[in-house]
């Protein structure tokens, strides 16, 4: 009976240090939003990469005190605004401290809603329409640009770089893509440029001609392609060159992605796209690059301000040395350093700001064309 207790006895000391052990390793858990499946998944895995760039590299600088790691719980939106809401609603029932997303604004700004009522900081690395941070809420922010930047700065590289005097608008009626066409319709109308026609296409078509055939028709010096997604850009460049079109393609940021370009090919040679400004000479840019291209490949548009947004909000939480999200927020609008995609200060509504500039695709790749402050690029 002794030896029994005795092995019992040790058999419990063995066990206790275990249990306590288990009771106190606390994970930091932080979520992502973003398309994983359908025509926007290269988007939405992107988005979700880049923040497990930042979770490793904030693990090689020490992880968050008082945690023993930091876990990231992804979400598939699709970009549909329903399973958006379904998705912010799952992360909060999985106690995130903080979301890292949406891809498409129309996805975006549903769930924000959703997860405002929880008070959960959410950073979206995509989502440009104005609306996302115009609606007053308190824990949303946004490392990306804004649509009322981005299509000035558009309007304004067609009149001065390319010296455009018409143009034609083609949007996908998506919450994104129909909001920056109304802004581009607005500035170039009061910088002189004249809209020759506008139409719409819709997510999921594959066929193009009768929008395309009316542009050529219309012959404007400038088609402006404001779509959704590089799948159904690159679908319209190949049908547009088969058609012959001449006028010059300017698209957006959403055509800033490598599968453009692989999937266009020579159709994609020539067209300009609008992005923000990023210096890849930066020991911050090349922190990330060597991280991200040794995991994951080729850089996608938003894998950079993802990685921004979840360097920035785990920053803040290692700052306050809370979760707390009061304490998270101010800590988050003391932020004030380079960043990979950019330099990083927060305004009271949760912009980052924005440096819109133009890459002209030549070769192959995105080359550097237009500034606003500088003009074309020599």
């Amino acid at each position: 009976m002794r030896k029994k207790l005795f092995v019992a006895l040790i058999m419990a000391l063995m066990v206790i240090p275990f249990l306590m052990g288990t009771a106190t390793a606390k994970t930091l858990k932080i979520g992502s939003m973003g398309p994983l499946t359908g025509p926007y998944a290269a988007d939405g895995n992107d988005i979700k990469n880049g923040v497990l760039c930042a979770i490793d590299v904030i693990n090689d600088q020490g992880g968050v005190p008082g945690f023993d790691k930091i876990e990231l719980f992804p979400q598939d939106t699709a970009c549909d605004p329903r399973q958006a809401v379904a998705a912010a609603n799952k992360l909060i029932n999985l106690e995130v401290v903080g979301v890292i997303g949406a891809y498409c604004s129309s996805a975006t700004i549903p769930a924000s809603e959703t997860l405002a009522e929880e008070d959960i900081i959410m950073i979206t690395p995509a989502s440009t329409n104005e609306k996302v941070t115009d609606r007053g809420l308190p824990y949303m922010f946004r490392m990306c640009g804004r649509d009322d930047d981005q299509a000035p700065a558009a309007v304004k590289f067609m009149k001065e770089a390319l010296g455009a005097k018409t143009i034609f608008i083609v949007d996908d009626k998506t919450t994104y893509s129909q909001g920056l066409a109304d802004g581009v319709d607005k500035a170039a109308r009061e910088m002189g440029i004249t809209v020759l026609g506008r139409d719409h296409v819709n997510q999921g078509d594959k066929d193009f001609s009768a929008v395309l055939t009316m542009a050529k028709d219309k012959n404007a010096d400038v088609l402006y392609m404001s779509l959704q997604n590089h799948a159904t850009g690159s679908l319209m460049a190949i049908q547009a060159k088969r058609l012959g079109l001449k006028s010059t393609i300017v698209s957006e940021d959403a055509m800033f992605h490598p599968n453009f370009i692989s999937v266009a090919k020579d159709a994609a040679e020539g067209i300009y796209v609008t992005y923000g400004y990023t210096d890849k000479t930066t020991d911050a840019y090349k922190t990330f690059e060597k991280r991200f291209t040794a995991k994951y490949g080729k850089i996608g548009a938003y894998g950079t301000y993802a990685y921004d947004a979840a360097y920035s909000l785990l920053t803040a939480i290692k700052n306050a040395g809370s979760t707390e999200p009061a304490k998270v927020k101010a800590e988050m609008m003391k932020l004030d350093y380079d960043g990979a995609s950019k330099h990083i200060k927060f305004k009271p509504n949760g912009d980052s700001g924005s440096s819109y500039v133009a890459f002209k695709i030549d070769g192959g790749e995105y080359k550097l064309y237009w500034t606003p402050e500088n003009g074309i690029v020599k």
